[in-house]
C-alpha cells in the first residue's frame, strides 16, 4: 500500500532488510516470521505499546544521505512483493539516469504522491481521525483475541498491569458491555484473561487513567448485577439531537452512550425525575433569588420535559420548573437600575412565578433549546386533580368518580379549624408564609429554610401536597393522564398470584385506623396495589407494599397514592420490592459498612448477634411504618420524601448510637432486639392526633412501656439529631456503596443449593456433579442474555437440542454406538 513519503531517521532500528538495490530497501520487523530473543523482545514491545505497525516497508535509501523515506507498507508478504516489484519495472531505471541524489528523491516523492492522487477511491487513503481509527483497531483485536461474537462491543481499553502472584504482567485491558479481558504478550508468552462483570475476583494496577477506568468499570457492573437481576441488557441510547447541538466526533460512540446514561441518571436522582427522562444538557449560570435579593451561582440543567436548576453551594437553592407549566422565556436586558445582571433569561410560569438566570456564556443556545422543547410539549388529555381524581381514562365496570379522596379527609375526627392543636396550627401558619415567600407546587424554590421546616414535620394540611412534590410524583401524574384508571379497568376481574397475595394482606395494612376497617379504604387499596402489579409485572406484589400504600392513601387521593407507590419502588428504594428483596439484602450490606464506619465499637458485637440483617429488612422495607407509632412514622416519611434513602440510613444509625451502651451489653439477639423495641416504642409525636395508634409490629410492647420510667423520645429530636451526628452521609454516597456491595450479595449461591436440594432426589448425579450442571446451565444462559438481539420466544422446544447437554458433560456418547438405533 502506498503511503505519502516520511522521513526515517534510524532505518534499521527494530527492522530486517530482506532485499535491496541501489534507491530502495525492502524490509522486516524483527520478530515477525521469524524467532530469537530480539524477535521476543519486538514482539513483547509491540504489545506493551499497543503499537500497531505494519510488518513489511519499502524505504526510499540513497548512499549519500542518512535519511531515509518511507514509500510503501504491507500487513503481508504477497502485498510488499508486489509494489517492489512495480517500483524495479517502473522506475528505477529512470532514477538511474539522474545525477543527483536530491533529483531522485523529489522525483520518487513527486511520483507516490501522484499515484496516491490518481486512485479510484482517494478517500481510502486519507488519514482517518486518530482515536476513530485507534478504537477501530482494538475492537477487531479484542473479537480476536478473545473470540467474541460481533454484538459484543468494545467501550474503551487501558493499558494496565495484571498480578497473578507477586509479579505483574504489562498488557491490556478491555472493557465491553458483559466482560472485563485482559490481553498480555511478554517473552513470547501470551496470558488472556476473560471475566464477566459479575465474577470480578481479579486485581490490576498501574492504570494511566485509573478514575476513568474504575467508573467504567463500575458502571458496567452495575449493569450487569441488573441484567442478571431483571435480565435486561444495554440498549444504546437514542437521544434526541436537535439542531442547535454541535455534532461531536465519532468517536467510541457506546463510551459517549454510557458517559450521558450515567449522567442522566444522576441527573434523575438528585431532582426526582421520571425514569425516561434524559439529560439534554447542562450549563453554569446564575439565579436571581427574590426571598433574600440576591444572585446564586450553580448550573442550569436542561431535558424535554423540566428545567432545573441546582446551587453550587450543596443544598443552598434547588427549582425544579416542568417545560408544561413555563407560559414564556425571553431574553432580559441589563436594566437602568442594573438590578439585572448580563446574558439574562426569564422564565415565567403558569402559576405566575418569574426565574431569572444569567451569566450564560451562550444565552441564545439556551433559549432556542427550552423554545424547541416547549414546541414538543403535547396538550394532556384532561388535568387530573387529586381530590377529584378525574380523567379521560377508564373503562367498563370502574368509575373514576369511585377512586377515593385521600382517606384522613373523610376518616379525621377533627371537624373544624378550631380543633387543631396549638403546635399544629403554628406549623400550618409557619407553611403559610413559607409558600408566600418561596412559592407553592413544583416551581417552588427549596432551599435551607424548606428543609428546616420539614424536619418538624410538616402539616397534615399540606402533607400529601408535599409528599407529590418533593418526590417528583405530581410531576409523573401529570405526565400521563388517565393512566391509573386504565390500569384499574384493564385488572379489574383478573386474578393471578399476585392479587391473590393482596387479597390476602389486605386486612394486615394498618388495621388499626378505622379508614382500613371499612371497605371504602379496603377497596381503595385493593385498587391501587393492584394496578401496579398490573403496570410492573416483574414486581407484582410483595410483602410491605400494602403498609406503605395504605399510608399513602390517608393523606392523597388514589391515583396520587399509586403514583409514590411508583415512586418509591421504582426510584427511591429500587429493588426493594420484588420476590427477592435484592435492594434490601444490598442495604444490609452498606448499614454495615456504616456502621463499621461511624459506630465501629458496636459493629463487631452487632455483627456476632447477627442483628444487623435482623432489623434492617423490617426498618428499611416499610421506612419504619412497622416498628414506630404510625403518628410519628410520618414525620419520618416527611424527611424520606424530601432527602431520599438517607434518612432511612441516617436514623438507623441514630437509633444503634443511642442504646450503643446497652447494645454492647448484650449477648442474645432476642435481648438486643427487645431494647431495640423498648426504644422504638418510645418515641412519639405530641403534635400526632393519632398518637394513641401504636404500630402493629410494637403493640405487644406498648403496655410494657406503660410500666416503665423511661423518658419519651420526640420524633421530631431524633430526626434533628440524625442529621447532626450523620450530617455527612449523601445519596451519592449511599449509590456508591449500593454498587459495592450489589456484586456482594449472593443470592444466587442460595439458588444453586435450593435448586440441587429439589431435584437430588430425582437424578442419579451427586451434589457436586449437579452443581457443575447448574453453572454449565447458568452459563449457557447468561451467554444467550448477553447476545441475543431480540426476546426469545417462550416455547422453543421444536427448536432445541436435547442431546447437546448429555453429549457436552458425558464421554460415553462418543461411543460409536451411541447413536445406533
Amino acid at each position: 500500500m502506498w503511503v505519502k513519503p516520511e522521513e526515517v531517521l534510524l532505518a534499521n532500528a527494530l527492522w530486517v532488510t530482506d532485499r535491496a538495490n541501489p534507491f530502495f530497501v525492502l524490509q522486516r520487523r524483527k520478530g515477525y516470521g521469524g524467532g530469537g530473543l530480539t524477535g521476543l523482545l519486538v514482539g513483547t514491545l509491540d504489545t506493551v505499546l499497543d503499537n500497531r505497525t505494519l510488518p513489511y516497508r519499502i524505504l526510499l535509501q540513497t548512499a549519500g544521505s542518512e535519511v531515509s523515506y518511507t514509500v510503501s507498507v504491507a500487513s503481508n508478504k504477497r502485498e510488499i512483493n508486489k509494489d517492489w516489484e512495480w517500483l524495479e519495472q517502473n522506475v528505477l531505471q529512470t532514477l538511474a539516469a539522474f545525477e543527483s541524489e536530491d533529483d531522485v528523491t523529489e522525483f520518487v516523492k513527486c511520483k507516490i504522491e501522484s499515484l496516491l492522487a490518481n486512485k479510484e477511491h482517494p478517500a481510502e487513503v486519507c488519514v482517518t481521525d486518530a482515536e476513530v481509527e485507534d478504537l477501530t483497531a482494538s475492537s477487531k483485536k479484542f473479537m480476536k483475541r478473545f473470540n467474541m461474537p460481533r454484538e459484543e462491543k468494545l467501550v474503551n481499553y487501558y493499558s494496565c498491569s495484571y498480578w497473578k502472584g507477586s509479579v505483574p504482567r504489562q498488557g491490556w485491558l478491555y472493557l465491553s458491555i458483559n466482560h472485563a479481558c485482559f490481553y498480555s504478550l511478554l517473552m513470547g508468552r501470551e496470558a488472556k484473561v476473560i471475566l464477566r462483570w459479575t465474577d470480578i475476583t481479579y486485581y490490576f494496577s498501574m492504570l494511566l487513567n485509573i478514575n476513568e477506568t474504575f467508573n467504567l468499570m463500575q458502571q458496567l457492573a452495575n449493569m450487569a448485577m441488573k441484567q442478571l437481576m431483571f435480565e435486561g441488557g444495554f440498549e444504546e441510547e437514542k437521544f434526541s439531537s436537535p439542531t442547535t447541538t454541535k455534532k461531536k466526533k465519532k468517536v467510541s460512540n457506546l463510551k459517549r452512550d454510557l458517559d450521558a446514561k450515567s449522567r442522566s441518571e444522576r441527573f434523575r436522582a438528585v431532582f426526582k425525575l421520571p425514569a425516561q427522562e434524559k439529560l439534554d444538557g447542562d450549563e453554569e449560570c446564575s439565579l436571581w433569588t427574590p426571598y433574600n435579593k440576591q444572585y446564586v451561582t450553580g448550573r442550569l440543567f436542561l431535558s424535554q420535559n423540566f428545567a432545573c436548576f441546582a446551587s453550587r453551594v450543596p443544598n443552598l437553592v434547588m427549582v425544579v420548573i416542568p417545560m408544561a407549566e413555563i407560559l414564556v422565556a425571553e431574553k432580559v436586558d441589563m436594566s437602568a437600575s442594573g438590578n439585572l445582571i448580563n446574558n439574562a433569561l426569564m422564565i415565567t410560569t403558569k402559576g405566575k412565578m418569574n426565574f431569572t438566570f444569567g451569566l450564560f456564556k451562550d444565552r441564545n443556545l439556551i433559549l432556542e433549546k427550552i423554545s424547541t422543547f416547549l414546541a414538543r410539549q403535547h396538550v394532556p388529555r384532561r388535568t387530573i386533580s387529586g381530590s377529584e381524581g378525574k380523567t379521560s381514562g377508564g373503562g367498563e365496570g370502574v368509575s373514576p368518580e369511585d377512586f377515593q379522596p385521600a382517606l384522613i379527609s373523610i376518616f379525621n375526627k377533627r371537624h373544624s379549624e378550631e380543633e387543631l392543636t396549638p403546635r399544629e396550627a403554628a406549623k400550618e401558619h409557619l407553611w403559610d408564609l413559607h409558600f408566600a415567600e418561596f412559592g407553592r407546587g413544583m416551581c417552588m424554590y427549596r432551599t435551607h429554610a424548606t428543609h428546616e421546616l420539614v424536619l418538624k414535620g410538616i402539616p397534615e394540611k399540606y402533607r400529601g401536597e408535599m409528599w407529590m412534590v418533593f418526590s417528583g410524583a405530581v410531576s409523573e401524574m401529570a405526565m400521563h393522564p388517565g393512566y391509573y384508571a386504565d390500569l384499574v379497568s384493564q385488572s379489574l376481574g383478573k386474578s393471578n398470584l399476585a392479587t391473590e397475595e393482596i387479597e390476602r394482606d389486605l386486612h394486615r395494612s394498618l388495621p388499626e385506623h378505622p379508614a382500613f376497617q371499612t371497605d371504602l379504604g379496603i377497596g381503595a387499596l385493593r385498587r391501587v396495589l393492584t394496578a401496579y402489579a398490573w403496570r410492573n409485572p416483574n414486581i407484582g406484589y410483595c410483602q410491605a407494599m400494602n403498609i406503605v400504600t395504605s399510608v399513602l392513601l390517608l393523606y392523597v387521593s388514589e391515583e396520587e397514592a399509586f403514583w409514590l407507590l411508583t415512586a418509591v419502588c421504582e426510584r427511591l428504594l429500587p429493588d426493594y420490592y420484588n420476590t427477592r428483596v435484592v435492594g434490601a439484602l444490598v442495604d444490609q450490606g452498606v448499614f454495615a459498612e456504616l456502621v463499621k464506619e461511624y459506630i465501629p465499637s458496636l459493629h463487631q458485637r452487632l455483627e456476632s448477634l447477627g442483628l444487623l440483617s435482623m432489623i434492617s429488612l423490617s426498618w428499611f422495607l416499610t421506612v419504619f411504618l412497622s416498628v414506630i407509632p404510625f403518628g410519628c412514622a410520618v414525620n419520618i416519611l416527611d424527611c424520606f420524601f424530601y432527602d431520599g434513602a438517607r434518612v432511612i440510613f441516617q436514623l438507623s444509625l441514630t437509633i444503634l448510637e443511642n442504646r450503643k451502651a446497652k447494645l454492647l451489653d448484650c449477648h442474645e439477639d432476642g435481648e438486643a432486639m427487645l431494647i431495640l423495641n423498648e426504644y422504638l416504642d418510645l418515641v412519639h409525636n405530641p403534635d400526632s392526633p393519632t398518637q394513641h395508634m401504636a404500630s402493629p409490629n410494637n403493640m405487644y410492647m406498648a403496655n410494657a412501656a406503660k410500666d416503665t420510667d423511661q423518658e419519651k423520645v420526640d420524633v421530631r429530636n431524633l430526626v434533628q439529631e440524625s442529621y447532626k451526628q450523620f450530617w455527612s452521609i449523601s445519596n451519592r454516597d449511599i449509590d456508591r456503596l449500593r454498587l459495592k456491595h450489589r456484586l456482594l450479595v449472593k443470592i444466587e449461591d442460595t439458588v444453586m443449593k435450593n435448586i440441587v436440594r429439589s431435584v437430588a432426589s430425582d437424578t442419579l448425579f451427586q451434589g457436586k456433579q449437579l452443581e457443575e450442571l447448574y453453572i454449565l446451565f447458568k452459563e449457557e444462559y447468561l451467554t444467550s442474555c448477553y447476545w441475543r438481539t431480540s426476546p426469545q420466544p417462550v416455547d422453543t422446544t421444536d427448536k432445541c437440542d436435547l442431546s447437546r447437554p448429555y453429549t457436552s458433560c458425558t464421554v460415553w456418547t462418543l461411543s460409536s454406538f451411541a447413536h445406533s438405533s
